[in-house]
């Protein structure tokens, strides 16, 4: 029976990795019939150690940065054998991998409008390498290079607004999911491989050895971050926001205090203001809170948090 799985048991990712969980919810639902491209990075890694593989569908192994453009020359070559209408073809990387130096290689795929959809698996730093911050590290974690010492809270700098980036692409899809809810990574991917052209997905993936968080606290991990405001669950047609995962929204400090890449701002109240005003933030822009504001998205289908 496991050998019809399309992501198998018995790979080396961590205890409670939510990459694992997020990247067998994407190919389930993407189905049989699909080619992935996988940049180096955790996934790689834990699912495809010589001579094993966890994967059930032609995938293929490209260098760090270049997932976007290996898949561009699939899809092409697809097309010219007439054969794309019936293949899926999903390239993929860790946050690392395509927020920093895949970045030029995910831009040209999507300016070129290649029918491939685009996965970022973002654990927020190169946990493969030893936990190194990313342009997609939120502000103040506590990374190794973002150390926490005398004169420094960690890293400097926001998270790098991704989808967003996408989006001005003029791209037909973009969204964001989180492996903390499930369902919503399997819906928005086979919506996005139902339609023509490229797409991204961004998918927030709790790392228990990078966050230094309990492994079974993953799924606990991911709700928070969402529930917080600090990694909204929206979803994009054509640049017009048309979803978003309503919340009650709770203080930052209760996703803060869950992991030890946050343990030294529990006693340092200015900078948890301001990760809190970022979260703020997001809120109203995005109009997450259930209690009331619309986002400037037009109308809108809500999810219930």
């Amino acid at each position: 029976m496991e050998n019809n799985l399309l992501f198998r048991p018995g790979h080396t990712a961590c205890a409670g990795c939510g990459q694992a969980t997020a990247a067998r919810m994407v190919i389930e639902a993407a189905g049989a019939s699909t080619i992935v491209v996988n940049n180096t990075g955790c996934l790689e890694v834990f699912s495809t150690k010589y001579p094993d593989t966890a994967w059930g569908v032609p995938w293929i192994h490209s260098l760090f940065e270049n997932s976007a453009a290996v898949a561009s020359g699939v899809e092409a070559a697809l097309r010219y054998l007439g054969k794309k209408d019936t293949v899926n073809v999903i390239a993929q990387g860790g946050d690392g991998g395509t927020a920093d130096i895949g970045l030029q290689a995910l831009s040209g795929m999507l300016e070129r409008g290649h029918d491939i959809l685009y996965v970022c698996y973002d654990n927020e730093a190169y946990m493969n390498t030893g936990v190194q911050r990313s342009s997609l590290t939120p502000f103040a974690t506590n990374t190794t290079t973002s150390p926490v010492g005398k004169d420094s809270s960690g890293n400097i700098r926001l998270k790098k607004p991704l989808p967003e980036i996408a989006n001005a692409h003029g791209i037909p899809y973009v969204a964001t999911s989180s492996a903390a809810f499930p369902q919503d990574i399997q819906r928005k991917v086979k919506k996005a491989v139902s339609i023509k052209g490229p797409k991204y997905i961004q998918i927030h993936v709790p790392c228990p050895l990078g966050w230094h968080h309990q492994p079974q606290l993953a799924q606990q991990v991911g709700k928070l971050a969402v529930e917080t405001g600090l990694y909204p669950l929206i979803e994009y047609e054509n640049g017009n926001l048309i979803s978003v995962r309503k919340i009650q929204p709770k203080p930052v400090e209760e996703y803060l205090k869950t992991q030890g890449r946050f343990k030294h701002l529990l006693n340092n109240p200015e900078q948890v203001k301001i990760i809190q005003e970022i979260a703020n933030n997001n809120i109203e822009r995005y109009g997450l809170s259930a209690e009331g504001g619309t986002s400037s998205g037009g109308k809108l289908e809500m999810a219930a948090a």
